[in-house]
């Protein structure tokens, strides 16, 4: 009995000994590793005989700290946004004014660099969402529904009135393409509308479109918006396809056209996308098929984006600077946005009675009121910590993949 007694406690202190080890070495490594840190951020003649010791002893951890900042300088630089100079950018335009004319099939895909003009914020730009969310900033957000298309929808509306753009596939929610004048059947809103909730308990899918943002109740997984359906009761639901989900509905998404806009398309013009989330859709790229059967892909972006290699011409500047002037090339006219002609009205279902106060959204007016007077996007510009974000799809997915404490 002593014998099993001594052993229990010798193996307690064998186990305590061994935990105190590992602490220790621990420590010592993290002792080593920012020594290791501070010498090489000297240069190499700041540095002295011992520290020059230190580097030789260490140099598995010195390989792996240069690997680190050579990783970091690389993510810094494809954040930071490039601007190319006046010659450069209009010797761009009339190269891919040319393209645009000999296209057979022109696809646009857009994504939130052509709303920033509307005061929407982008999301990975140095204002953006994510990259103030990175920094412990609560991202704030208006009513969105208060913003107008921007030139570059306007221009996009008219390149495909000419015949020059076949289809137009959007990462957007903010239903500004809609409401530019762009025909429904020749847009693919890949991750929603804000306006438009549907019945998917009807068959087809029965749609309701919407003066309001219909998403403020919802979120990831939670689509509920409250309202019913005028035919079956059932509750209807947004459109959004947050970070996590898939995608599945018929309408606004229209994959089928988006895949078989990108399966006949010669050329591909990406507009304000960082491409990190298209990039991840194969349909939309061809990518199956031999590098010169492929269509040739032209962006416009101020950032780094993963295709940028595969591009014929990346053109470094905001979307309405090059639009303007590339309009100017094609010489076709940019129409103005005038709101009492926005298509939203005549496809908007009005609500009934008892639901007017189902929502705390200002409708869209068709005639300018007094709100509009004072800037309705101020709270996006100066963006506040103790703000929160507004409506059911604006900076949702954040949080995606990052680990989750357990709870007791």
């Amino acid at each position: 009995m002593d014998n099993q007694t001594n052993l229990a406690v010798s193996s307690r202190t064998e186990k305590k000994a061994l935990e105190k080890a590992k602490i220790l070495q621990r420590e010592s490594d993290r002792e080593v590793f920012l020594l290791v840190g501070r010498i090489l951020k000297k240069t190499e003649a700041e540095r002295s005989e011992e520290e020059a010791s230190v580097l030789l002893l260490h140099r598995n951890l010195v390989d792996e700290l240069i690997k680190r900042q050579t990783r970091r300088n690389e993510l810094k630089r494809k954040q930071e946004e490039v601007f190319d100079d006046a010659d450069e950018l209009k010797r761009k335009v009339r190269q891919l004014a040319v393209a645009v004319q000999q296209a057979k099939h022109l696809v646009v895909y857009t994504g939130a660099g052509i709303s920033t003009a509307a005061s929407i914020p982008d999301y990975r730009g140095p204002n953006g969402v994510w990259t103030q969310l990175q920094k412990g900033r609560v991202f704030s957000s208006s009513d969105l529904s208060k913003a107008e298309p921007t030139l570059t929808h306007m221009c996009i509306k008219m390149l495909y009135q000419d015949m020059l753009v076949k289809h137009v596939v959007s990462q957007n929610c903010d239903g500004l393409h809609l409401r530019s004048g762009l025909p429904r059947h020749a847009l693919s809103e890949l991750h929603g509308n804000m306006f438009v909730e549907v019945c998917t308990h009807c068959s087809p899918v029965r749609e309701y479109v919407r003066l309001f943002d219909v998403t403020e109740r919802t979120s990831l997984h939670r689509h509920g918006t409250g309202r019913r359906c005028s035919h079956c009761g059932k509750e209807l639901r947004d459109t959004i396809v947050h970070f996590g989900e898939r995608g599945t509905l018929e309408t606004p998404l229209n994959w089928k056209a988006a895949a078989e806009a990108a399966k006949m398309a010669d050329v591909i013009l990406c507009l304000g996308s960082s491409l990190k989330v298209l990039k991840k859709y194969a349909c939309l790229w061809c990518m199956n098929r031999p590098a010169d059967k492929r269509p040739k892909l032209y962006i416009i972006n101020l950032q780094w984006t993963p295709k940028d290699d595969l591009a014929v011409l990346k053109i470094h500047a905001k979307c309405d600077d090059v639009m303007n002037l590339l309009m100017k090339e094609l010489h076709i006219h940019i129409p103005v946005y005038v709101r009492v002609d926005d298509p939203i009205f005549s496809l908007a279902t009005p609500l009934h009675p008892d639901e007017q106060h189902s929502h705390t959204r200002a409708l869209i007016a068709r005639h300018d009121v007094i709100d509009d007077i004072i800037d309705p996007f101020s709270d996006l510009q100066q963006p506040s910590e103790s703000q929160q974000v507004c409506g059911g799809w604006f900076g949702r997915g954040y949080g995606k993949g990052r680990k989750k404490k357990k709870t007791a």
